[in-house]
């Protein structure tokens, strides 16, 4: 039976899209810098847009708006450091005495079940001091020798992080003619769909990149505030590392968590950090879940957890970790599409019968 001229159109778009879908799976690592610069532009092209209108050169609006976010990027790398620097003399000086103090405590709680065993973890401490040991320039020596053993990942992201900035003030500099010219590819009949597709997917990320900003620095300030009641002395910077890292779900949340269970229990070696971290973090979660996402992020944006894991993992592996900060944003954009592709088979021939 022949196909009709509407099917064959179908076939072929469907044809086009396996296509760039493979090459897309294929130049998955090429591309990286590319789709990173992309969303940068995305980002920040209002922000130039605005001072273009201020009369500020366009080259000029774009170098700051990087500036101000490379500037960003580094105050974060700032409170790592911070954070890393504070924290690992005390491991060096205390994780043995924390160990011998837990090998005690097992080996009573043993001897009340009756069992004359024991716990000898000598040989763990011993491992974890020779770990810990040392200063800085000898990590930083071992971690030259490392990279040059795997010089050529070493060379790969460095490329990137300098590509990246390039790419990106060159399309903030032509951004609006870039998306006239691909607009104006699209065939005649499917622009007036198309225009409405993007027009809400420019709705929805622009809303959801200003809430996460806002669902951010909120949680920056709170727990921020709540280590220091606590009385943590990194309450700084663990807790603005912890709001700007809920970006990433489950990840920087666990890994600010982490951070300051640490903390407390090298300032205070008892069980009171572990209280005020599950008090402070506790809260923090709830607030959260329950208040600032759904009203600064709205429920038709929230995502299914199984769907967060399943881009997690699948833009992480195609993109590594900048794939994993681009799994959210991404994720909204298939939710619109999502939604107008199960409209349009609703109302097709297969699905109606006919």
């Amino acid at each position: 039976m022949p196909l009709s001229t509407a099917n064959k159109i179908r076939l072929s778009w469907a044809a086009v899209g396996a296509a760039a879908l493979g090459l897309l799976l294929l130049l998955a690592p090429v591309l990286m810098p590319f789709l990173v610069a992309l969303t940068l532009g995305y980002a920040l092209h209002p922000a130039v847009d605005r001072l273009h209108r201020w009369r500020v050169p366009r080259a000029l609006g774009a170098a700051l708006a990087l500036a101000l976010l490379c500037g960003a990027l580094l105050a974060v790398g700032s409170l790592i450091v911070a954070v890393l620097q504070r924290t690992l003399p005390q491991l060096q000086q205390q994780v043995p005495v924390l160990l011998g103090r837990v090998g005690q405590w097992l080996g009573a709680h043993a001897a009340q079940l009756g069992w004359s065993g024991g716990f000898d973890l000598d040989a763990l401490r011993q491992a974890l001091t020779r770990m810990l040991a040392g200063d800085p320039q000898r990590w930083a020596v071992q971690l030259l020798s490392s990279a040059r053993s795997g010089g050529g990942v070493l060379l790969n992201w460095t490329a990137n992080l300098l590509l990246i900035p390039v790419v990106t003030f060159y399309l903030l500099l032509d951004w609006d003619a870039l998306m006239q010219r691909s607009f104006a590819l699209v065939p005649l009949p499917r622009r007036d769909a198309l225009r409405d597709l993007l027009l809400e997917c420019d709705a929805l990320l622009a809303r959801y990149l200003r809430g996460q900003l806002l669902v951010m620095l909120v949680l920056a300030v709170f727990y921020s505030v709540g280590l220091a009641l606590a009385g943590f002395q990194l309450a700084l910077p663990i807790g603005v590392f912890t709001g700007l890292a809920v970006c990433v779900p489950f990840v920087g949340f666990g890994v600010g968590l982490l951070l300051a269970l640490l903390a407390g229990a090298l300032q205070f070696q008892s069980l009171y950090a572990l209280g005020a971290v599950a008090v402070v973090y506790g809260i923090g979660q709830v607030v959260e879940s329950s208040w600032l996402t759904p009203r600064l992020l709205g429920h038709h944006i929230g995502l299914h957890p199984l769907l967060v894991i399943f881009l997690l993992l699948a833009f992480g592996s195609l993109f590594g970790f900048i794939g994993v900060l681009l799994a959210l944003p991404a994720g909204a954009l298939l939710l619109v599409l999502a939604r107008h592709a199960l409209a349009w088979y609703r109302s097709s021939a297969l699905f109606l019968g006919s």
